[in-house]
């Protein structure tokens, strides 16, 4: 066991090792966006069929499409990445910035696809990237000072 909490990040703190946990998270979400439909349709369910219109012909309900799904496992692995690395080089400020920056990207991504495109609404499929998108924003904001000197 010892041998394999040598792999963690070794910063004291625990934010390193949260941003190594959605990172590796995020390779995760890769191999599930490649294999099925399942989990990304569960965040990209339009609530309100008549806000966002589907060309004459369209006979699936969801606004989940294989593509998709795969190019939103690819942003995320991308996301994951940027995590990973910050996460062993959380006292680099550019590195720790550009981790913040992958959660706002992320908070202002499935906040216009919630209130501006209606593609999505609330419920477990946007929890879990809300809350996580919010909270690690918060979280690496107020101990900015105390990993980056």
């Amino acid at each position: 066991m010892s041998s394999l909490l040598a792999y963690l990040p070794q910063h004291e703190g625990l934010l390193p090792k949260w941003l190594f946990f959605v990172g590796v998270t995020a390779v995760g979400n890769l191999v599930q966006a490649y294999r099925t439909l399942h989990f990304t349709s569960q965040v990209y369910l339009s609530p309100d069929p008549d806000r966002v219109k589907p060309p004459p012909g369209y006979q699936h309900p969801s606004e989940t499409t294989p593509l998709h799904s795969r190019t939103f496992g690819t942003w995320t692995l991308l996301q994951g990445l940027v995590r990973l690395y910050a996460a062993y080089n959380v006292d680099v400020a550019g590195l720790y910035q550009l981790a913040m920056l992958t959660n706002i990207v992320a908070m202002w991504h499935f906040g216009t696809e919630w209130f501006v495109f209606g593609t999505t609404s609330w419920n477990k499929g946007l929890a879990g990237p809300v809350f996580v998108s919010i909270g690690t924003t918060l979280w690496m904001t107020l101990q900015y000072g105390f990993y980056v000197k």
